[in-house]
């Protein structure tokens, strides 16, 4: 199951809870017990995705955009 992060409405803390892809359960946070709160982008998703789209190429692509890549 991947990882996702919530951030609370009410203090702004940041929560990580395994769940999987397409649910989304009452997570209420660890700081103040608030049950509004929303799910995050994924930088490490963000991160990611540039290089699962590249060819195995074996090189690291440190711009941030692979020259390699479909698209």
């Amino acid at each position: 199951m991947p990882i996702f992060e919530y951030k609370c409405d009410e203090c702004g803390h940041v929560t990580e809870f395994l769940e999987a892809a397409g649910k989304r359960g009452p997570h209420p946070c660890e700081k103040c017990a608030s049950t509004r709160t929303q799910k995050q982008f994924s930088t490490f998703a963000a991160q990611a995705a540039p290089e699962a789209a590249a060819p195995a190429c074996g090189q690291t692509c440190k711009s941030g955009s692979c020259p390699y890549a479909r698209g």
